[in-house]
């Protein structure tokens, strides 16, 4: 079995895509489910956060798990698959460990060094551990992600190259002033009270806001946030969903971030607030045109998933394809070029800033300052049209991150980065030889124990001590012409390719298959249950 990845994030597609495209909890769930019955699968989990959408999987085929997964995805993410799959990426087994630790370092967050990535890794780890679909290979590759996570963290200044999105949208909205001063007198509304939400008012409660209003759909958890803000010395109330129209008009500033699938703030809202009206949109200015092509990309993704469905059998993704003009004599691609999340999302990238527009400023005082921090949005886009409204959302803040300068911290965080991928490729390796080393040992104490046997009916006049004696000589020779070869295979399993070794132990001492097999049954079972106890 090997590990695969398939998603999209704000580095491969635009926020109008993601948006689309994000999974609730109930989707995420039923997506798993899904994975685990579909033929090339053993294990799944799913990363799906403001800004990316990922399904890991244990498979056993890669052409057919390129096509089940991306299949899979587009079936409950509610986006067409012809639409979706021009911004998907693959990775398989290294690099998808890689890009796996990499996105736990914060190295491929929006805001470069965010730590809240880490949460979101744990809540995969948790949700495929709850639903029985995370096995032992994505326990092992998960819970070293959060280790390696903290380590980077802890180890490096990774932290000063980054700050949480939170603290970056209001340090766009702040426009270049330091947020303190910024938030000095002003009062905030804060709509949702999940993960984000919270973060979102213990961060303007640290930069000194006056007053915290907190709206949410339960009102026993905007009260519980109201009461974990004023035990930190913040003045906060709770008021009911019905009541954000009337505190918008008392406000300054407003963060948004519910799990609401339509509109929480339409832009006639919004106008209506700040006593104004809603301007006509500009025209959209005339620019050269754009196929939808990535430039210098190595492969036609679309054509990829049609060979991988081809080859595996998978009618749907050919009629689907075929359905969009795409031809379905499409060739067969290599692992290496579907590696595509380097070049491939770099140049998507690239286009899908060029689409972008400058998102405009008001020209006066700012009388209301938003930040939607939600995916799907919470806030219409059309408020950019309301005189005096200043409104950073996810896509500008993708935008404002694009260009923001590295600190020298990240080449450590890389470093750590490989070398870890190293150690977890080599313990995998090492794993995989386990079951067959224990299945030797166990044949061999057999061999004693049926000569050990042999010998008291061919001697029977020995005594116990004797026999305890000739019994512990046995052991010990068997033992030491064992030891030397199990601590070299092991060492030679844990590098690259090393994994033939296995076989042909087996073979040299014609070992029992079932036996093998009943130890990694073992094995699972054993990691099964330690994991529950993590949940």
């Amino acid at each position: 079995m090997s590990l695969l990845v398939v998603g999209l994030s704000h580095r491969s597609a635009p926020v109008s895509v993601l948006e689309r495209a994000s999974l609730s909890a109930d989707a995420q769930a039923k997506l798993l489910h899904d994975t685990l019955a579909a033929e090339p699968a053993a294990e799944a989990a799913v990363l799906a956060t403001c800004n990316r959408i990922e399904l890991y999987a244990d498979v056993d085929k890669f052409h057919a798990g390129v096509a089940e997964l991306s299949t899979l995805l587009a079936q409950h993410s509610g986006v067409g698959l012809e639409e979706l799959t021009p911004y998907l990426y693959v990775h398989y087994e290294d690099r998808a460990v890689h890009h796996l630790f990499s996105v736990a370092c914060g190295l491929d967050s929006m805001v470069v060094g965010e730590g809240q990535i880490l949460g979101q890794i744990k809540d995969t780890l948790a949700l495929g551990q709850e639903l029985h679909t995370a096995g032992r290979l994505l326990n092992d590759l998960f819970q070293q992600a959060l280790r390696v996570g903290k380590r980077a963290h802890s180890e490096t200044g990774i932290d000063r190259a980054g700050q949480s999105l939170v603290t970056f949208g209001l340090e766009q909205l702040a426009a270049g002033a330091s947020v303190e001063d910024w938030a000095k007198g002003k009062r905030a509304l804060v709509i949702g009270a999940g993960s984000m939400s919270s973060l979102a008012a213990a961060t303007l409660g640290r930069i000194g806001v006056d007053e915290i209003v907190v709206a949410n759909r339960t009102h026993a958890r905007a009260e519980r946030l109201v009461e974990i803000l004023g035990e930190a010395g913040t003045a906060a109330r709770a008021v009911p969903m019905a009541d954000v129209a009337r505190e918008l008009t008392r406000v300054d500033v407003a963060v948004s971030c519910t799990g609401a699938t339509g509109l929480v703030l339409t832009g006639e809202a919004v106008a209506e607030a700040v006593g104004e009206s809603l301007t006509e949109p500009a025209p959209a200015p005339a620019g050269p045109a754009d196929d939808g092509a990535a430039p210098g990309c190595p492969v036609d993704f679309s054509a990829t998933v049609a060979a991988g469905a081809a080859m595996a059998g998978f009618g749907l993704v050919d009629e689907a394809l075929r359905a969009d003009g795409a031809t379905d004599a499409a060739p067969a691609a290599d692992a290496d070029s579907l590696e595509l999340h380097g070049s491939w999302a770099e140049n998507t990238r690239r286009r899908v800033s060029r689409a972008r527009r400058d998102i405009p400023v008001p020209a006066g005082p700012v009388k209301l300052a938003l930040l939607d921090l939600a995916m799907p949005r919470d806030i219409d886009a059309a408020v950019h049209r309301v005189p005096g409204v200043r409104l950073v959302d996810i896509e500008s803040l993708a935008e404002a991150s694009a260009d923001a300068p590295m600190a020298a911290d990240v080449d450590q965080v890389r470093s750590i980065v490989s070398d870890e991928v190293a150690a977890f490729g080599a313990a995998q390796r090492a794993a995989h030889i386990t079951p067959t080393v224990v299945a030797l040992r166990a044949m061999a104490a057999e061999v004693v124990a049926g000569e050990v046997a042999r010998l008291e009916g061919r001697l029977p006049g020995l005594d116990d001590k004797q026999r305890s004696e000739v019994t512990q000589t046995v052991r010990r020779v068997v033992d030491k012409l064992l030891h030397a070869p199990t601590v070299r295979i092991k060492q030679l399993a844990a590098e690259p390719g090393g994994a033939g070794y296995a076989d042909a132990l087996r073979t040299l001492f014609d070992l029992d298959p079932d036996t093998v097999a009943a130890v990694s049954r073992a094995d699972l079972n054993d990691a099964d249950v330690k994991n529950r106890g993590r949940s």
